[in-house]
């Protein structure tokens, strides 16, 4: 599963921001730009139907990264924005803001423009600049993505433009309608899954040289690594730059367990006694295999258990319903392969169990997949609990993980599960 693919994941399921406790960092290089953060949004230039638009959102204040960064992207004369955080935390939202301010609505013809690597990407971003504009009906919104023609001479009189990067060059350059030198605003949302795609990177940059010199450059990553700094100061001028630190997966808050079986029924015994001895506010069983995964919920179902199941090949929207579905308690258990390890935040989330370890081709295990497998639970300084099921071969995947994260994982007999009583507590 591609990034963009965990990206439009996260933007389809989150119901509400994604609370952190870690501090926003700023890097700034104009040190003439003051800088101030707010705590509500009546602090902001926003014209009174944006403010209702916020408010109809759901947004009573303004997350971590909203706080330093609409300040920033609100200012006169207007700066030059860098902004780094993980999915879930505002910055759609934020940006969303910023074009809606900065358009001028009684001139019909696009002002702001805003790129997205993927048709699925864009259209969600659309969504929220349209809910959060939803009582400004001077603006309007056009999307410049595969289905949605148009003919030279025949310019949009949508002040706002989004879009992926290709079909934003046949508007551009191509049918020649939309004048790149009128644009005030210019907003790059997934810098980091651009630069992941080298024509996504080339299309992008070619646009932005397109740009005038005074146009307002937003951009925006949910990582800030070495290639995203070096993609982003081919793009952005002198910029600010603010980061909300990533939460640290850590193992220390939780309690870890393996249990020896034989066979892969004799996991699923096991498995159940782990059910029946532990109290279980909903659970994430992970498998190797799309098999593996099928199978598994055809037995639990069998027994009367509520479960879900996650796989690659289903649809990315059909996996975003199942997980809000999961978020929402409808079923208990949600099975999953692979594309579910990382990234996916359901907080009530109390066990995580492996019924396979993650393995390469050697046969080795992968720890970074293991890390964020049990890291699904154990969220935002909870304790959680994991458990992995191994045949008597694969115990010596448990010594490597144990050396490898410096921690201990108890073995547990799966036909005694009295060591679990009162583990809850």
């Amino acid at each position: 599963v591609g990034l963009a693919e965990t990206s439009l994941l996260n933007k389809l399921i989150r119901t509400s921001l994604v609370e952190s406790s870690h501090h926003v960092e700023i890097l700034q290089q104009d040190p003439s730009s003051p800088l101030f953060s707010i705590k509500s949004f009546e602090e902001l230039p926003l014209k009174k139907e944006l403010l209702q638009g916020v408010y109809t959102m759901g947004f009573n204040r303004p997350s971590k990264i909203q706080e330093t960064a609409l300040p920033i992207m609100l200012a006169y004369p207007p700066q030059n924005l860098i902004a780094q955080s993980q999915s879930g935390t505002g910055k759609t939202a934020a940006f969303a803001l910023a074009m809606l301010s900065r358009v001028n609505a009684a001139e019909k013809y696009p002002q702001c423009l805003c790129l997205a690597p993927t048709y699925e990407l864009a259209l969600q971003i659309g969504l929220v600049v349209e809910k959060i504009g939803q009582f400004c009906t001077d603006i309007k919104v056009t999307y410049a993505v595969r289905g949605n023609r148009v003919w030279q001479g025949a310019a949009p009189q949508e002040q706002i433009v989004i879009g992926t990067p290709g079909k934003t060059m046949d508007w551009c350059f191509k049918h020649r309608v939309v004048d790149l030198r009128k644009i005030s605003l210019f907003v790059l949302d997934e810098a980091d899954i651009m630069i992941d795609t080298q024509c996504l990177s080339y299309q992008s940059i070619r646009i932005q040289r397109a740009l005038p010199s005074d146009c307002q450059m937003l951009l925006f990553s949910a990582t800030f690594r070495e290639r995203v700094r070096a993609f982003a100061e081919r793009i952005v001028c002198n910029p600010i730059v603010i980061k909300l630190r990533e939460e640290e997966l850590t193992l220390s808050n939780i309690r870890q367990y393996y249990l020896v079986c034989r066979n892969r029924e004799e996991k699923y015994r096991a498995l159940c006694n782990v059910y029946g001895s532990v109290t279980i506010g909903q659970a994430m069983i992970f498998c190797q295999t799309r098999r593996s995964a099928d199978w598994l919920a055809l037995e639990m179902s069998h027994d009367g258990h509520q479960v879900a199941i996650l796989t690659a090949e289903l649809p990315v929207a059909q996996r975003a319903t199942v997980i809000q579905r999961f978020r929402e308690g409808r079923e208990k258990v949600l099975i999953a392969t692979n594309v579910c390890a990382r990234g996916i935040d359901v907080q009530q989330v109390t066990v995580v169990v492996n019924f396979s370890l993650p393995t390469d081709h050697r046969k080795e295990p992968v720890f970074e997949t293991y890390l964020h497998r049990i890291g699904r639970t154990g969220r935002f300084g909870k304790k959680g609990v994991a458990f992995s099921m191994v045949e008597s071969q694969e115990v010596r995947l448990i010594q490597m993980i144990e050396e490898h994260f410096l921690t201990k994982i108890k073995q547990l007999d799966p036909n005694n599960m009295e060591e679990l009583e009162g583990l809850e507590d």
